[in-house]
């Protein structure tokens, strides 16, 4: 039996949904590990479903780097303008910009890259796990780094 702190622990920890934390834990069996493994899977194939939907809305987001030397300017796309304006949405633009920014990406290798903050994840992991949370396609449509 999933008590109801094993629940919120996970849901605090992961953003996702209270059903969704206590249906990955009840397939589990309490194990968090496995939970998190069962919750990002669900992500991804979540985000295979939304990847034909159209994303129409967003955000244009910046990052200038403290020294002034570099900058980013990023096109970040989702389907409704009430995502496009969620904490969690500006939040993974922030970390596409600071992304850019730090690893000079080329568009093709961008989503494979490891991310900065936790190498254990893709880019590709933060768009899906984002893209879980929030419901809804989410695209990055383009990017541009600057540099003196």
């Amino acid at each position: 039996m999933v008590s109801i702190d094993q629940i919120k622990q996970l849901r605090e920890e992961t953003d996702i949904s209270i059903s969704e934390c206590k249906r990955a834990l009840t397939e589990a069996n309490g194990d968090f590990a496995k939970a998190k493994e069962i919750l990002r899977k669900m992500g991804m194939n979540l985000a295979a479903k939304r990847a034909e939907r159209v994303a129409g809305q967003g955000i244009i987001d910046s990052y200038v780097h403290p020294n002034k030397k570099v900058g980013v300017l990023l096109d970040l796309r989702c389907e409704s303008d009430f995502v496009a304006r969620s904490e969690g949405f500006q939040k993974l633009a922030h970390e596409l910009c600071l992304q850019v920014a730090a690893m000079e990406p080329e568009a093709d290798n961008f989503l494979s890259q490891p991310w900065i903050k936790d190498s254990s994840k893709t880019m590709k992991d933060l768009l899906n796990e984002t893209i879980a949370k929030m419901g809804e396609n989410i695209v990055i449509s383009k990017f541009q780094r600057f540099e003196l």
